[in-house]
């Protein structure tokens, strides 16, 4: 059962690209030495996805930590984002070089719009799937996009986002937005995915723990890779990533995973994409 578990170390994407389904998120990872030992640390453990963006201010850091890697480019899986003042077709091509430009790399493997901006999500979506034409990004995809936001553009998308990066956690979990997702073939990514930490206050992720020898973050992190859903945990603690990526030596029941999703509150702990104004 172990060898199965530790198969399942990946996802494979709609067009056929393979995407790990843990990843090092970034967010808040000051540029300099701390992202850049985060990420190292990352990749020596075990990782292979690390997830950026251009507002978190730390893609230069990234990229000399990648470059410091002994391992090949093609064994990594890189993302970042396209910020909401950057939004429209010019000004996200422009915004995807100047990532690249910080990154010291020749392509991404994942570029997301990062937040559905109204009036502009359209003609951004344009400008990744000529960037996606072109190769110089592997996969393309969304963050933050609710249903509203996918009635407006998948109609009007030539090619279909192969990502969508969410808050999703055990008081989150938005099940029809997730069934949508599985019948438009939208691979789901979580973001927040430890609620900040607050998992580990949780009885129910406590006690399931306990009985694996795990921590509430690790039952709560292989919870949402049994649910099909990428994850992208943040920190900087060296212990901590370590420890977030030892996911794949155990497995949860069916009734386990059944006590996790009865924790759903429909509570977001990030700002909400319907009603926000960056």
């Amino acid at each position: 059962m172990i060898a199965h578990i530790q198969s399942n170390t990946t996802t494979t994407l709609t067009n056929g690209v393979t995407m790990p389904v843990i990843g090092l998120g970034v967010l808040k990872s000051r540029e300099g030495g701390e992202v850049e030992q985060a990420v190292e640390t990352a990749l020596e453990v075990g990782y292979r996805s690390i997830d950026t963006a251009s507002a978190y201010r730390n893609e230069a850091g990234v990229g000399r930590a990648l470059r410091n890697s002994s391992l090949d480019r093609e064994s990594m899986f890189i993302t970042s984002k396209v910020w909401n003042s950057d939004q429209g077709y010019d000004a996200t091509l422009r915004a995807f070089d100047q990532s690249l430009e910080r990154l010291k790399l020749d392509y991404l493997d994942l570029y997301l719009i990062h937040w559905p901006v109204a009036g502009k999500f359209v003609e951004t979506w344009r400008a990744l799937e000529t960037l996606y034409r072109e190769g110089r990004v592997r996969a393309i995809g969304l963050s933050n996009f609710l249903d509203p936001h996918l009635d407006l553009l998948l109609p009007q998308a030539e090619i279909k986002p192969m990502v969508n990066q969410i808050e999703f956690h055990p008081w989150l979990q938005q099940p029809e937005l997730i069934e949508r997702h599985q019948r438009e073939g939208i691979q789901l990514e979580a973001w927040r995915p430890i609620m900040m930490g607050q998992v580990q206050q949780i009885p129910t992720l406590i006690e399931i723990g306990q009985r694996h020898g795990k921590s509430p973050v690790q039952v709560t992190l292989r919870w949402q890779i049994q649910r099909g859903i990428v994850t992208i945990p943040k920190s900087t603690n060296l212990q901590r990533i370590a420890e977030n990526f030892d996911l794949f030596d155990f497995e949860l029941s069916p009734e386990e995973m059944a006590r996790i999703d009865a924790l759903d509150q429909g509570r977001r702990l990030g700002p909400d994409p319907l009603n926000f104004n960056f």
